[in-house]
């Protein structure tokens, strides 16, 4: 095990383990937010910029500072290691340009994206973005291209974190989507007008931190922040079966994987829990899913706590 400080916090770690893995463990503010790591998906990390932090000291051996911010998805710890994020304003001024690049060409359409309230990109700006612009030339924009009948592509929204590129490569048999082109012309696609119909290509819309992937038969149906995600799981020959439902009433809207605290899927579920079982009698419910007080979805949001009175509800 090796001993790695961050923002004060000290640890103990495996080898090999990164930075990003280490915060986590600690938890809490400290943890530096990623839009392209995925800690389930193979070469993932290292794109977006967002998780960079400051190596005050590189270890117990060599106690120089690196010289210039590292991204902690893709760096790993050394014995002795000293990590500034939060606590160093430097990091914040950089985190506030990755914001500002990663918004120069992301369309403001909050208002009608199916993505909006739990979209990595908003907090991001939430937290560290401005409300001012210095971008004066037009945004990059491409045509519309029909990837198939589950799956709703929208390319101007896309951040480039191959998150679903990695996804396809890992879960199915046959990835007939990546990243074409090069340079601001770079763009998710099939080259040719092929159609995404692998059953675990749903995932690729778990894992997209923006909505450039979306649900097509939940499009435009309800707000997020309307429904209440519950735990479910039925008998499925082809994942787990255990996703989260999102119910108004007794009517399921959608089906997702189950996310923990970081945005990251635990299990993968196929296309046939996700876009075909939206009974209630396809599921056995289990309760409502547990929902962090600082998401919008928290609000109206209610589950059982430890120690509640057998049949009451308090609000999370």
């Amino acid at each position: 095990m090796v001993k790695v400080k961050i923002d004060g916090f000290e640890i103990e770690v495996e080898p090999g383990s990164t930075i990003l893995q280490a915060a986590r463990k600690i938890g809490g503010d400290i943890v530096p937010p990623a839009m392209c790591y995925y800690s389930s998906l193979k070469g993932s990390g290292g794109k977006c910029r967002t998780c960079l932090v400051k190596v005050a000291k590189s270890s117990e051996k060599d106690p120089r500072p690196m010289p210039k911010l590292v991204a902690s998805c893709s760096t790993p710890v050394q014995d002795g290691m000293e990590v500034e994020n939060i606590t160093n304003p430097g990091v914040l001024e950089a985190r506030k340009a990755v914001v500002e690049f990663l918004l120069i060409n992301h369309p403001l359409d909050c208002p009608v994206c199916d993505q909006a309230g739990e979209c990595k990109l908003q907090d991001l700006a939430f937290e560290h973005g401005s409300s001012l612009t210095r971008y004066e030339e037009e945004r990059r924009t491409f045509d519309k291209i029909d990837i198939g009948p589950y799956i709703q592509l929208h390319m101007n929204r896309c951040i480039l974190c191959y998150r679903c590129v990695y996804t396809a490569d890992q879960l199915t048999d046959g990835r007939v989507h990546g990243v074409l082109n090069r340079g601001d012309a770079a763009e998710i696609g099939t080259y040719i007008e092929n159609s995404i119909e692998n059953d675990m290509s749903g995932n690729m819309i778990d894992v997209c931190p923006v909505g450039a992937l979306t649900d097509k038969t939940f499009r435009f149906k309800s707000r997020v922040w309307f429904l209440n995600p519950m735990d479910a799981h039925r008998d499925c020959d082809c994942c787990s079966g255990k996703a989260t439902v999102w119910m108004f009433g007794n009517e399921i809207y959608r089906v997702t994987a189950r996310k923990d605290e970081y945005g990251e899927v635990a299990e993968f579920i196929c296309n046939t829990c996700r876009f075909e079982k939206k009974d209630t009698a396809d599921w056995v419910i289990e309760g409502p899913r547990h929902i962090e007080r600082t998401s919008v979805i928290s609000q109206n949001h209610y589950e059982k706590t430890a120690g509640d009175v057998p049949g009451t509800m308090q609000d999370n």
